[in-house]
C-alpha cells in the first residue's frame, strides 16, 4: 500500500501484522473495505481503543469485526461470529421466496447437530430453532443468535481485548 504519512504507515503495519496472525491472509483481506487506503486514513488508535467500550461497538466497526474474526480464527471458534453475521444478514431478507431457503442454509450450516460449523448452543435453543424452521420468519434465529452473542461477549470478547492481536493495534 502506498503511504502518505507516518501514522498511516504505522496503522498499516499493525493491520498487516494482524492479517498474518489469521490462519489465512486472504480470509482477512476479503472482509477489508474496497478502498483500504481511504479507510486506513480514517482508522485511528482512538477508534481501536473504543472497541473496548462494548462488544457491540467492536461488532459495528468494519476493522473491529476483522480483528475479532482474526482472533476467533486463532481460537478455532469463528463459526460463532459467522453465525451471528449470517443472522444479521438474514434479518434483512425482504423476499418471502428467499426467506425459507436462506433459513434452511443457516440451519444446516450452523444449528443442526453435526453441522459443518455447528455453534455451541444448548439443546432447548437448538430444538426451539428447529421448531421455528417449520415456518421460518425473520425472528426464527433470534434466541440462538442471542445465545451466541452472549457467549462471544462473555467469553471470547474479554480474551480478545487481552490478545496480542488487539493490543498491537493500540
Amino acid at each position: 500500500l502506498p503511504h502518505t504519512d507516518h501514522r498511516n504507515r504505522g496503522m498499516r503495519t499493525r493491520l498487516g501484522c494482524l492479517s498474518h496472525k489469521s490462519d489465512s491472509y486472504n480470509d482477512f483481506t476479503a472482509i477489508l473495505p474496497d478502498k483500504p487506503n481511504r479507510a486506513l486514513k480514517r482508522l485511528s488508535t482512538e477508534e481501536a481503543t473504543r472497541w473496548a467500550d462494548s462488544f457491540d461497538v467492536l461488532l459495528s466497526h468494519k476493522y473491529g469485526l476483522a480483528a475479532f474474526r482474526a482472533f476467533l480464527k486463532t481460537e478455532f471458534s469463528e463459526e460463532n461470529l459467522e453465525f451471528w453475521l449470517a443472522c444479521e444478514d438474514f434479518k434483512k431478507t425482504r423476499s418471502a421466496a428467499k426467506l425459507a431457503s436462506k433459513a434452511q442454509r443457516i440451519f444446516e450450516e450452523f444449528i443442526d447437530v453435526q453441522a459443518p460449523r455447528e455453534v455451541n448452543i444448548d439443546f432447548q435453543t437448538r430444538e426451539l430453532t428447529r421448531r421455528n424452521m417449520q415456518e421460518p420468519s425473520l425472528s426464527c434465529f433470534d434466541q440462538a443468535q442471542g445465545k451466541v452473542h452472549s457467549l462471544m461477549e462473555k467469553d471470547s470478547y474479554p480474551r480478545f481485548l487481552r490478545s496480542k492481536i488487539y493490543t498491537d493495534l493500540l
